[in-house]
């Protein structure tokens, strides 16, 4: 696994995320004939708010996306993308893991939506999430915290 990093999120990255966005989601959108370039990326133009969101870097470039948005007493995991050429390399899993431990340290639940038959949803069925419900596009998980047995540490602060 390359060595990677998270760094808060600015409102200068909107574009890069859009953009990562619209190649990572391309060919499960368009499988649910839901594909449209220009709403794909303004979709995430609109919900953007680096407040609660970061940055995945491998070797200071930048490699994908992740938000862990508070909400009613859970956190949203959203806008979590990586760039394809580093899926499978254990990236994603590493990320998600740590967002994950800082959750159960708080005991706080996370929520998430993975669009049907995407194979992001393996990923989050490893990592604990259990499906909640479905409509025609969306799968809705839940992940209830688990017990921290001592203090662990970091890689990265949170934003904000």
């Amino acid at each position: 696994m390359a060595d990677w990093d998270l760094r808060p999120a600015s409102l200068g990255d909107v574009e890069a995320v859009a953009e990562l966005r619209a190649v990572v989601l391309r060919a499960d959108l368009e499988r649910l004939g839901r594909y449209d370039p220009q709403r794909v990326r303004q979709r995430l133009r609109d919900a953007f708010d680096p407040t609660h969101t970061w940055v995945i870097e491998v070797a200071r470039a930048f490699a994908g996306c992740v938000a862990l948005r508070p909400a009613d007493g859970v956190r949203w995991l959203e806008h979590f993308y990586l760039a394809p050429h580093l899926q499978g390399s254990g990236i994603g899993s590493a990320v998600l893991g740590e967002l994950l431990e800082r959750c159960d340290r708080t005991g706080v639940p996370v929520r998430l939506n993975v669009l049907r038959g995407s194979p992001a949803r393996r990923l989050y069925e490893r990592h604990g999430f259990t499906a909640e419900s479905e409509d025609p596009v969306d799968v809705f998980m839940v992940r209830e915290p688990l017990p921290v047995a001592g203090p662990r540490t970091c890689r990265s602060t949170p934003p904000h």
